[in-house]
């Protein structure tokens, strides 16, 4: 097995390591150096191997709490956002200091969703960190808590780490955490080695990480690995307690839980549709419809429509989902929701007596599609 993982590990050039929240806050005080310097120092030796490497980092909210004397993580957004300005000021201080003792810069990029959402956004983001990287610089991301309010939230960092991760193309996410990796319950400290399809049996093992610092668990990372997998990507659970784990990760060594790239890979624009984008809504199919789409890779027309969920409007990204209820795909949709209700279930040539005229025969063109099952 360790061979194997060897073998697929030699072709990785540009990773992105994710740190939790419970990796770097300490237990009396606001962050945990010891712990920071070792995750640096790793990162550091990627980079002198030649390999690329982004940070995404938790932590600014929990060590803010710490800083405050808070007795626990702020409930409401203003008290979340405070803790955050005050903990992400310590946290790029320490970071900062330890890559320079490193021998690298460092450069700081504070997301919201929307910065994702918005294409041209996007682009800028993609481009600014693919220079920072040529440059030698190490970049290290957070979400931007201190303006995020919770329509545009990434939820929890394992996501905005996936993201980046299809962003830039990287070859590789490893999500250090404060356990092994996937454990299966009642199954001992081993933790399941490999996945090769993330399956409902696989998600069965998901369990809620009730610490009050963090907003992530197991669950968030799982579907952070379905992300990057989806688009090609290889994907690492493990300790960030390990002495050398990410070296031994790099070498193929039987640490933590490796998903495997998804047979079926996703473009990069794809990506940004499926992933990036704020979904807003809902469009319902018949079976027919569903089969058309997700095994014969079909565009979405009227005919096949049944109903909606929630308000969207023309360009913006909806779901697709079929008779059961479960969500088979992503896609930008041609029509908001009142001309979806008034030409559902109607052929195409039929559109421009119902709506007076007839800008696209199709709801949701297949170029933009995403499959997720």
């Amino acid at each position: 097995m360790q061979t194997e993982r060897k073998k697929l590990f030699v072709g990785v050039e540009r990773v992105v390591v994710k740190v939790g929240t419970y990796l770097l806050t300490g237990e009396d005080t606001p962050l945990d150096s010891a712990t920071i310097r070792r995750i640096v120092s790793q990162i550091a030796g990627l980079r002198r191997d030649g390999k690329e490497a982004v940070l995404v980092t938790s932590g600014a909210i929990g060590a803010g709490v710490l800083e405050l004397k808070l007795q626990r993580r702020p409930r409401d957004l203003p008290g979340l956002q405070a803790a955050a300005a005050v903990g992400q000021t310590n946290l790029m201080h320490i970071y900062r200091r330890y890559f320079q003792e490193e021998g690298f810069a460092v450069g700081q990029l504070l997301l919201s969703r929307e910065d994702l959402h918005h294409r041209r956004r996007h682009l800028n983001v993609r481009n600014t960190l693919c220079r920072l990287l040529r440059d030698g610089v190490i970049p290290v991301i957070n979400e931007n808590d201190t303006v995020s309010v919770e329509e545009i939230r990434f939820g929890d960092n394992d996501f905005l780490a996936a993201l980046v991760c299809n962003l830039i193309r990287a070859d590789l996410l490893v999500m250090l955490t404060d356990v092994e990796g996937l454990l299966r319950p009642g199954g001992g400290a081993r933790p399941v080695a490999r996945v090769e399809k993330i399956t409902p049996e696989l998600e069965s093992l998901l369990y809620a990480d009730s610490k009050e610092l963090s907003r992530g668990g197991m669950r968030s990372k799982i579907e952070a690995a379905r992300i990057v997998t989806g688009s090609g990507g290889m994907a690492v659970i493990a300790s960030g307690r390990r002495e050398n784990v990410l070296p031994e990760i790099l070498e193929g060594g039987e640490v933590g839980t490796l998903f495997l790239p998804s047979a079926r890979k996703v473009r990069s624009r794809k990506s940004w549709i499926a992933y990036s984008c704020l979904k807003k809504g809902s469009i319902i199919v018949d079976a027919g419809a569903l089969e058309a789409i997700v095994k014969k890779g079909k565009s979405l027309l009227p005919s096949g429509i049944t109903g909606t969920e929630r308000e969207f409007r023309a360009g913006e990204m909806v779901g697709i989902k079929g008779p059961d209820g479960i969500e088979a795909a992503r896609g930008l949709t041609n029509y908001g929701r009142r001309e979806v209700e008034l030409i559902k279930g109607k052929k195409s040539h039929q559109i421009k007596a119902v709506l007076g005229e007839e800008p696209y025969r199709e709801v949701i063109h297949r170029d933009n599609l995403v499959i997720l099952r």
